[in-house]
């Protein structure tokens, strides 16, 4: 009996002892691991505190660095390195990186942010069987998101902003039950969103803010718990997406939506932001909107919503900043917005509003560009009397017996013009005296021509370079390659092995210069991309051997075929010219360009020096600004030297933003004058040449267009030029604050190209001057 207990006793010492050499030998692995970690990301300052001596286990969490370790495995690991982190040295591998991460197979929680990490997501990831919560922001990732990635069944949460990702959003995206938050802020994803995310019940945060997605939004009203929204700086619509009643954040933001505000909307009682600006959204602004119970902040400017403002409206008192600019809204201000003035928000300017101290328009302009929108109920589009009708219904609920007044003037007028334009070799598409918005104007809601609108940029992903294809692309720099030299660096012009041709910028980087001197403006230069920029295809880094800093810089942009605009305008290399009609568009084309820099990425690009001789036509004669000489060093501005071309500015830092912004309105302004006028513009001539216009657009049509290029003369409707001239001479203006915004400023070259379109002929005319056709231009491609 006693040797049994003996014995008994014997064994549980033996197990306890072997217990606790396993968990020895674990805690060891665990530690290696970690250490291991700690090397691969090049000893980050947050992970200082690690040595062969740390406990890992018993660390203390902080809000950069917390290890979990439950029943003798790590389930956390949150590393959070210094803001705005540097690339991870050239000899980083994001292989190796990965599969000692995977040593810790029973992670569930995983945050890597702000630590250098570059290359493409490894599929081995998907060893991480276990995983819920995954963040990699902040990093230079790039590539697709790798298909093994399906498999982590149990994610709740995705978070890859501010990284350089690319590809489609993968349909397989329902293979995650369980996310609830789905974050790719600030990337490079492109193409339509998978019908597959309806599918996501249990969705609550879905950003996908400042990428290149675009089409039509899947239905998410599945999405019962959905309660952040933000689909901003993307090229998504036409229709507002469906969506369920639980929202609390919807941020549409510079999108292409151009439907009408569901009446929907004014039921999401749970909602704190609404944010659909810079959109083309048309029909009656759903004044319930600001009565709602949790509503905060509401920014619905420009865009082409009508409706009458009444005095005494009622707003949520909550209400602390409300923007609702640049629309087409008449009547009273609120008091309710009025009375709390000081302590708030409130922008209202470019609509047409009663008694206010902000800049309107003439109540005119809203009543024709309601018109012109031309919203009417599904089913009767087709009928030509009941458009009129309806239309002049519309106006006349919304604007009373002014409108009609002025809506009847309006077509009296149009149908003067049409008897002076009669027999012309030009002339309508239609006789009846509104019908220079087509039917196509109609059915549109808002029409622009096809060869304005935005489209998808149609380019390869962003990519990093390998140097052995840019020196192949370029063969070895050859001299016959050389483009010019710009402000930092050269330009080379290469084709890839695809054949697709490029132009290459080349910046010598000396070790006076660290990398953060540089990657700030590199981070901001990532972002050009976009149908009227000269946009960035990717980039290569050739780093010094002793200590893998970088030695060079190339950046690889899409190549521009036809030249500058100058030189289909007043340089006449080709002995040709623009028609009126591709004049207006290349002029949008710039204006969108001028908007997507200051609008469109954060922090905005301002005071941009623009000139038309920076102004590039590609094949398809599509406007695009040249962004080759955008400033790399950050410290370059020393005493003694001028200022880069552009600057990299945040409105939010910096009191000038609006001047810079009508710096460019200006420059904008000088670039439409040489395109009205033909000729080359000197800066000494500019207000001599504004007051020309000024005097012209008092008199009558014969002696507007003396004064305009001979080459557009008998092809441009007068409506058309009096609203280009106009527009001009507003860009022109001494005084900044008295300038146009270019939201502004589209509008009226939209009104423009609008009544231009209406009036065909051009390709009819036999002078001499007569412009060249779309399709015989695309012919004459510049080498």
């Amino acid at each position: 009996m006693g040797n049994r207990l003996h014995l008994s006793v014997l064994l549980v010492l033996v197990t306890v002892l072997l217990s606790i050499i396993h968990s020895e030998q674990l805690q060891s692995s665990l530690s290696q691991t970690l250490l291991r970690i700690q090397q691969l990301l090049n000893f980050p300052t947050v992970l200082s505190c690690w040595d062969n001596n740390t406990d890992f286990c018993s660390t203390d969490s902080t809000s950069s660095l917390t290890v979990v370790c439950y029943d003798g495995t790590i389930t956390q690991l949150h590393i959070v390195g210094e803001t705005r982190a540097l690339l991870l040295p050239k000899n980083f591998s994001i292989n190796s990186f990965f599969t000692t991460l995977v040593r810790l197979p029973s992670l569930k929680v995983l945050t890597l942010v702000s630590l250098g990490i570059w290359g493409p997501l490894p599929g081995k990831i998907a060893h991480l069987s276990s995983l819920e919560i995954f963040n990699a922001s902040s990093n230079f990732l790039y590539g697709s998101i790798p298909s093994e990635f399906s498999s982590l069944s149990h994610l709740q949460t995705l978070i890859l902003d501010n990284n350089m990702f690319s590809g489609h959003l993968p349909e397989w995206i329902d293979s995650f039950p369980a996310l609830t938050v789905l974050c790719l802020k600030h990337n490079l994803f492109n193409g339509s969103l998978p019908d597959s995310l309806s599918s996501l019940e249990n969705m609550r945060i879905l950003s996908l803010s400042h990428n290149h997605f675009y089409g039509p939004v899947p239905d998410l009203r599945r999405l019962a718990n959905l309660q952040v929204l933000e689909l901003d700086d993307n090229a998504f619509g036409p229709r507002f997406p469906q969506l369920g009643d639980k929202l609390v954040t919807l941020v549409l933001r510079n999108n292409k939506f151009r439907s009408s505000i569901p009446d929907e909307m004014s039921s999401c009682y749970q909602l704190e932001t609404l944010d659909i600006s810079a959109n083309t959204f048309v029909g009656p602004f759903q004044l319930p909107l600001m009565s709602l119970p949790s509503i905060t902040y509401l920014n619905i400017s420009g865009n082409k919503l009508t409706g009458m403002l009444l005095e005494n409206l009622s707003c949520n008192p909550g209400l602390e900043a409300v923007d609702l600019s640049s629309n087409l809204l008449t009547g009273i201000l609120p008091k309710c917005l009025i009375s709390n003035a000081n302590d708030k928000t409130f922008l209202y300017a470019r609509n047409c509003l009663e008694e206010t101290n902000q800049n309107q328009h003439a109540l005119p302009f809203c009543h024709t560009e309601a018109i012109a929108v031309g919203v009417v109920p599904e089913g009767k589009k087709h009928k030509r009397v009941s458009k009129a009708v309806l239309s002049l219904g519309i106006v006349c609920g919304i604007f009373g017996g002014v409108a009609i007044v002025a809506l009847l003037f309006f077509i009296i007028r149009r149908g003067n013009v049409q008897r002076k334009i009669k027999n012309p070799p030009s002339k309508l598409i239609s006789e009846n005296a509104a019908s220079g918005y087509t039917s196509k104007l109609l059915s549109d809601t808002r029409y622009i021509s096809q060869t304005m609108k935005f489209g998808t940029v149609d380019l390869p992903p962003y990519r990093a370079f390998s140097l052995d294809e840019i020196v192949a692309a370029t063969n070895n720099f050859d001299s016959v390659c050389f483009m010019g030299e710009v402000s930092q660096g050269k330009m080379h012009r290469g084709q890839l092995k695809g054949g697709l041709l490029v132009a290459i910028r080349s910046v010598k980087v000396t070790k006076i210069y660290s990398t953060q001197d540089f990657m700030h403006n590199m981070e901001q230069i990532f972002k050009y991309r976009h149908r009227h920029l000269v946009s960035v295809l990717g980039h290569c880094f050739e780093c010094y051997l002793d200590d893998s800093s970088v030695s060079s810089i190339f950046i690889v942009f899409e190549y521009v075929p036809n030249g500058t605009l100058k030189s289909w305008i007043s340089d006449r290399h080709y002995r040709k010219s623009l028609t009126w009609m591709q004049r207006i568009e290349a002029a949008i084309g710039v204006a969108k360009g001028i908007q997507y820099l200051h609008t469109g990425i954060v922090p905005g690009v301002y005071s941009n020096n623009l000139k038309i001789t920076d102004v590039l036509l590609d094949k398809n004669f599509v406007a695009k600004i040249k962004i080759y000489d955008s400033p790399l060093y950050s410290p370059m501005r020393k005493v003694g030297q001028g200022n880069p071309s552009r600057e990299f500015k945040s409105p939010s830092a910096n009191k000038n933003v609006i001047q810079e912004d009508k710096s460019d309105v200006y420059d904008f302004g000088v670039i439409l004058l040489e395109l009205i006028l033909g000729r080359t513009i000197k800066s000494r001539n500019v207000d001599t040449l504004k007051d020309l216009l000024q005097a012209s657009i008092t008199a009558d049509g014969e002696a507007r267009r003396s004064i305009i290029d001979p080459a557009v003369r008998k092809v441009c409707l007068d409506q058309s030029l009096k609203t280009m001239m106009e527009i001009c001479v507003r860009c022109l203006v001494k005084e900044p604050a008295e300038r146009p915004s270019i939201e502004d400023v589209l509008w009226n070259l939209q009104f423009a190209a609008q009544v231009q379109d209406a009036w065909i002929g051009d390709s009819q005319s036999g002078s001499d001057g007569s412009p060249i056709s779309p399709l015989a231009s695309i012919r004459m491609t510049f080498h």
